[in-house]
């Protein structure tokens, strides 16, 4: 088998944000991550882009203008001339006001549009952005740590293309954001796996939502209990989703790969090792069908870097060693410098090979209601989300005046420039206090 093009999508100023002090969720595992892979060399295996920033106007393919706009104008230091928008808007302790909150929407959004571009344009196999994959963002509000979600901006691209997209969500919390948007659809098949019960966050995925209206049937839930270990998981993930591929015959995936469905996550409680993370993501990878790949939660902070490092040698097809490799963050690994650290078991598996078989046994029933695929008539295609450089800089400059710092940063790469990862000068903040 030929080895696929991996597209990978990295911004060095991604990792830079910061949700406040105690917030689990935190942007700086991006950095660390891109820190490992690149020492790996597994940046020698991909094409590595910088990607596009995403504008308001994106955004507001799915999310509403008004959202948007305060997402741009609200800030710590004026966040109190906005008081009565937070609660409406759901912003608050989970979805707090950060310096550069907006310019941070517009980096991983950004990425997951130029990921779903670059696959629509047959410029790759794979893309890959672990810093989209924010879930939970509904039209009108932020919510569960996601404020703009990515994953269903970068959908409506793809189905620019595509008659049938899949979603395969393997966060240990519900696709709820991403279901909720495409529930009334047979053009998208949303496929989640994650824990279900005890008001676990966001306390949707019951197996019975099935879709409505024109999508009934195309959306699956598989709810799970606490301490499911790789056997179990496997055990459900792969009949599912090929029962899908069968039925739906998606002509391209985006999976979402949320490593807090790992042993010892600080949100967690499943009991996944980085190989039973991964071989879902090789078994989706080995469906051959176009690939984007986002991130998505993940709260201990060693082991999202370990299982996304360890993911996307898989989705290059090498092998790296099971011994990390110098990092200037290699103080985070210091109890264990593996790839491959043991699964510390917090608690027994609950669910039994009976109750697993049960969830595949009502998944396949209520695929063989799908009558057949969606037809689709597409006569003309839409244009691209932003403008290609020649359509950008159509309007020449005038060669004898020197172009603004500011104006020069705006300016989107050629596509056919690969950004070289700026190894040396990945720099992040000093502070790494409470992370």
């Amino acid at each position: 088998m030929s080895k696929k093009i991996v597209s990978y999508f990295y911004d060095p100023e991604v990792g830079n944000f910061h949700y406040g002090p105690g917030h689990p969720m935190k942007p700086h595992r991006l950095a660390v991550i891109n820190s490992l892979i690149l020492s790996y060399n597994l940046d020698k295996k991909m094409q590595i882009y910088r990607p596009y920033r995403a504008s308001a106007h994106d955004m507001c393919r799915f999310h509403s203008d008004e959202y948007i706009e305060f997402l741009q104008r609200v800030t710590p230091q004026n966040i109190q001339g906005y008081t009565k928008y937070l609660s409406h808007f759901n912003v608050g302790d989970d979805c707090p006001v950060f310096e550069g909150l907006f310019d941070f929407c517009s980096m991983y959004t950004g990425a997951s549009l130029d990921g779903a571009m670059k696959l629509n344009n047959k410029c790759c196999d794979i893309a890959i952005n672990w810093s989209g994959g924010l879930h939970h963002a509904k039209k009108f509000e932020a919510s569960g740590f996601c404020y703009v979600n990515d994953i269903v901006i970068a959908i409506l691209e793809l189905l620019k293309y595509h008659a049938r997209v899949m979603y395969i969500d393997i966060d240990v919390h519900h696709g709820d954001g991403v279901q909720e948007a495409f529930y009334l659809t047979d053009r998208v098949m949303t496929v989640s796996f994650h824990k279900y019960g005890n008001n676990f966050f966001p306390g949707t995925g019951d197996m019975y939502e099935i879709g409505a209206e024109s999508g009934r049937y195309y959306t699956v839930n598989v709810p799970l209990k606490e301490g499911i270990d790789d056997a179990s998981y496997v055990q459900v993930f792969k009949p599912v989703i090929q029962y899908v591929m069968d039925f739906y015959q998606p002509t391209a995936i985006l999976l979402q790969c949320g490593a807090d469905s790992l042993s010892n996550d600080r949100l967690g409680c499943f009991s996944l090792s980085t190989k039973g993370h991964g071989e879902c993501v090789k078994f989706v990878r080995d469906l051959n069908v176009p690939l984007l790949v986002v991130g998505g939660g993940g709260y201990t902070l060693r082991n999202v870097a370990r299982c996304w490092t360890y993911e996307t040698s898989l989705l290059v097809d090498e092998q790296i060693s099971n011994e990390l490799p110098y990092t200037k963050y290699l103080e985070y690994f210091a109890a264990d410098l593996t790839l491959h650290p043991e699964v510390q078991t917090r608690q027994e598996n609950a669910n039994s090979k009976q109750y697993l078989e049960a969830i595949t046994r009502h998944v396949y029933d209520n695929l063989k209601m799908i009558q057949h695929s969606p037809s689709v008539q597409m006569n003309d295609i839409p244009g691209d989300s932003f403008p290609s450089q020649e359509d950008a800089m159509v309007d020449e400059m005038d060669p004898d005046i020197r172009i603004s710092q500011a104006d020069e940063d705006r300016r989107i790469e050629p596509t056919n420039e690969f950004y070289d990862g700026d190894k040396d000068q990945d720099k992040s903040p000093d502070d790494t206090s409470n992370r």
